[in-house]
């Protein structure tokens, strides 16, 4: 890594008061934007770090590395902040991190609906009060801009296509906690002006995966590896596949966008296209090249249809659509992970 992590300092003095807008500092772009990250160690961070950088923008990192370490930001100058968020995060202790930063991106989670079933309150914890308490501070901080990676849950198991007009329903305590954010961050925008936006995450695949277990990673690495790809049931069940750049463009325009246009708002963040993962089996046994077996298991309890993104929205207030398609995304998808697995710095990433 080429810049060693910072320490969180003590709090700066707050440079704003409680409301009051910091539009000021969306106009000072000299030096190019400062945005703040957290999960920017994972796997879409890493491909927005990226991306950023090569827009001109500064970026500092919050995360503990406990998901992937600090590995995929090898190649580049973000600054890392080694701090767990945790329930008990000081949001005081932040400000120093947060001062003159255009824009927080929060993207860190604990994830999983098992996980979360399995432990109501610990999901609760990591995944709202963690999100209130950044908000909070960057309410403190002045920051204008705050988006949050939201998810389908939020929505639970509504027939497709999902838009922002769905009636949630989550399933999960997962779901729950992402739509309890969602709720804050309307309220903030109300309240204090913060240019909040929640992306509905659809299932994100590309670069810097190769921690994941969702089901793209988990299949790409399986057939790799010459092992046979699972699919349970009939293998109807369909999900809405987006490649990480497309995911990664829609933030990028979030960013840019006047603030006004996303203020309060929430947007679904997929392809638009539902791809059953019998199909998604064959497609990636196809992108290997090799005779990847594809086996027949059980169907699994709490495995849902699926449903696909509305997109609409984000099309008209941003301009933005999905590009990449499947086929092509999952063979750029192979050849990152073919290049990831024979990098000794990123090989053992693959088995946590």
């Amino acid at each position: 890594m080429r810049r060693a992590a910072a320490a969180i300092g003590r709090p700066a003095r707050l440079r704003r008061a409680r409301g009051t807008p910091a539009g000021d500092r969306e106009a000072d772009t000299d030096a190019g934007r400062r945005i703040v990250v957290t999960g920017g160690a994972g796997f879409i961070g890493a491909s927005l770090v990226h991306a950023l950088e090569a827009a001109g923008d500064r970026v500092t990192v919050l995360d503990d590395g406990r998901a992937s370490g600090f590995g995929y930001l090898a190649d580049t100058r973000a600054q890392t902040v080694r701090q767990p968020l945790t329930p008990s995060l000081d949001e005081g202790s932040l400000a120093s991190v947060l001062d003159g930063a255009h824009a927080m991106v929060h993207l860190a989670a604990r994830p999983g609906v098992p996980a979360s079933i399995a432990d109501p309150l610990g999901d609760h914890g990591a995944n709202v009060v963690v999100s209130l308490v950044l908000l909070e501070a960057c309410q403190r901080a002045g920051v204008p801009r705050f988006l949050f990676a939201s998810s389908n849950a939020a929505v639970g198991a509504a027939r497709g296509p999902i838009s922002e007009r769905t009636l949630p329903r989550p399933t999960s305590p997962y779901g729950a906690a992402k739509l309890a954010v969602e709720g804050y961050l309307h309220a903030y925008a109300e309240s204090y002006g913060t240019a909040t936006l929640a992306l509905r995450f659809a299932n994100v695949y590309g670069p810097y995966s190769l921690h994941k277990r969702s089901v793209v990673p988990a299949f790409l690495l399986a057939a790799l590896r010459g092992r046979p790809l699972t699919v349970h049931g009939d293998g109807r069940q369909g999900r809405d596949l987006v490649y990480a750049d497309d995911l990664v463009a829609l933030i990028m325009a979030a960013l840019a966008a006047p603030r006004d246009v996303i203020r309060g708002r929430v947007l679904q963040a997929g392809s638009g296209r539902l791809t059953s993962i019998r199909d998604l089996a064959e497609a990636i046994a196809v992108a290997v090249g090799d005779a990847v077996p594809i086996a027949r298991a059980e169907s699994r309890h709490g495995d849902v249809p699926g449903a696909a993104c509305d997109v609409a929205l984000a099309r008209e207030l941003l301009s933005w659509q999905p590009r990449v398609p499947l086929t092509d995304g999952l063979h750029k998808a192979v050849d990152w992970f073919r290049a990831a697995l024979a990098d000794p710095a990123l090989a053992p990433l693959a088995d946590r």
